[in-house]
Order: C-alpha cells, then structure tokens, then sequence
C-alpha cells in the first residue's frame, strides 16, 4: 500500500491545548471534526503518548486553535516536536485565555474552540474524545491551514543540492543520517515509526 495516498484526505492542522493544576501544555493534532449541529459536538483524537492527552482525560476540557495558512513550521516544531513533560509550551508564545481558562493561540490562527468531553473511545494507541463545543471565537479570515497545504508549503524538506546520505520523515520533515534506518527508528521530532520514512534520493 502507498502510505502517501492517506495524505490526500482533506483535514486540518489544530493546536490542542489543556490545563492541568498549574501546568499548560499543548500539542498539534489533525483529527478535529464537527460530527452533529445540535447538540453542537465535536471529536478530536489524541495519542496517547501526549501529556495532552493525559490532561484532558482527568480534566475533561480543551481548546482546539485553528492553524491557518500562514503558520510557521517553528510553530509545529515547538508544539509538536517536543513533549511538554521537558518543556514550557507557552515560553515566548502570543496567546489569551477562553472563559474555560485554557490557552488559545491569537496568532498563526483563524479561530478557536473550546470542548467539554461527554465520551471518549479506546482506540489503542488513541483515545477519541466526543465534546460539546462550549465557547468559540473567529479570529481572522485567513485560510484554515490543510495537511496537504502543509505537507507541499510548510514543512521543511532537504535541499536539492543535499548530498548527504539519509531518511526523511515523510510526516514532519526529520532527517536521519546514514545508509541504512533502523526498523525500530522512531521519529525524535514526531513520533512516528520507520515505516513513515523515505530515502532521500
């Protein structure tokens, strides 16, 4: 099967952010969907992995901000290439808090949402949070970034003159030296497996 063809699904780009006790912390995820108008739901699914994803399972809310166009590839690597569990997510982050108190971002941004869990599903390495939309604001009219925008736009990807030996990571651009990958290469900066990996040619 050709693992690239997934990346033709229409879906967005989102920073997912929650709030523990005293700790913020958030993560970029690609699966917000509107499922019902009234009531007025949404579902995001969440690795496991992710602090965020702890953080909403005993907290039972989050913010969802919607990343456009003009969104930055540092933006992605300081939300999604590093774990909160070492790093301050919100050190030299642009943001405001909703009426739930949650981070949002006020940059990068068309919009936000804020969600109320009332279910979740175990999806293995996933859990699937189904949440009633409690508060939203947009924030601009420029275009909600999609995975393929990012893909083609966005994320950095080796030069053409790049002479060096190596792997991509297909999903966030990571580059890893050598001839030959490991088959349990996982991904520093996203997490993935070596499956999601090519030569670079």
């Amino acid at each position: 099967m050709d693992k690239e063809v997934m990346y033709r699904l229409t879906y967005g780009l989102f920073l997912l952010t929650a709030k523990e006790g005293n700790k913020d912390n958030g993560c970029i995820v690609n699966t917000v969907s509107q499922v019902t108008m009234t009531p007025n739901r949404i579902m995001v699914a969440v690795s496991k992995e992710n602090l965020t994803h702890d953080m909403i399972v005993n907290t039972g809310i989050f913010n969802v901000s919607i990343l456009t166009e003009k969104s930055k590839f540092d933006t992605y690597k300081h939300w999604g290439f590093q774990s909160g569990r070492e790093a301050d997510k919100l050190e030299a982050v642009s943001y405001q808090r909703s009426e739930n108190g949650l981070v949002y971002l006020v940059e990068e941004v068309n919009g936000f949402l804020s969600g109320k869990v009332v279910s979740m599903i175990d999806l293995g390495t996933h859990t699937l949070f189904l949440a009633d939309v409690t508060d939203g604001k947009v924030l601009s009219e420029d275009n909600s970034v999609t995975y393929d925008y990012y893909q083609k736009n966005i994320k950095t990807a080796p030069s053409k003159t790049q002479t060096k030996k190596g792997f991509i990571c297909v999903v966030c651009g990571y580059i890893y030296e050598g001839d030959t990958l490991p088959e349990d290469f996982i991904c520093p900066w996203c997490k993935h497996p070596a499956s999601d990996f090519k030569a670079i040619e």
